[in-house]
């Protein structure tokens, strides 16, 4: 039961923020973008550069903010996800950046926090 609860809750975290960066302007490509390798949340444009998402949601606030769950092993997975993606369709490394959008669903309310450029490509 706690798993479905878990996906549940990032699932709506997840539609929280495709919300949010629409209204700052992102066009949404892809959501839970799937490869070999594994998933992206979001896939977007924010004028010309291609943003990888990462989407991080709680309900409570016993485990930290949302965004510190992005560690070193998670910025080095998406970043070999991004590179993936930006080879299959033809998009440049110089053009992309990642981006956390934080969500956090608390009984006094909804927080989003947008973090552009959250982390650097960490490959390697």
């Amino acid at each position: 039961m706690k798993e479905f609860s878990r996906i549940r809750t990032g699932k709506q975290g997840e539609e929280i923020a495709v919300l949010h960066l629409r209204k700052l302007g992102y066009r949404i490509l892809e959501r839970n973008y799937r490869c070999p390798l594994g998933e992206i949340d979001i896939v977007a444009k924010d004028g010309k550069a291609i943003v990888f998402v990462e989407v991080k949601s709680r309900k409570t606030e016993g485990f930290g903010e949302p965004e510190q769950a992005v560690g070193k092993a998670k910025q080095r997975k998406m970043s070999l996800l991004s590179l993936y993606y930006l080879a299959q369709n033809r998009h440049t490394q110089k053009d992309a950046r990642f981006d956390v959008v934080a969500v956090k669903m608390l009984p006094s309310g909804t927080e989003v926090k947008l973090i552009r450029n959250a982390f650097d490509l960490a490959v390697g």
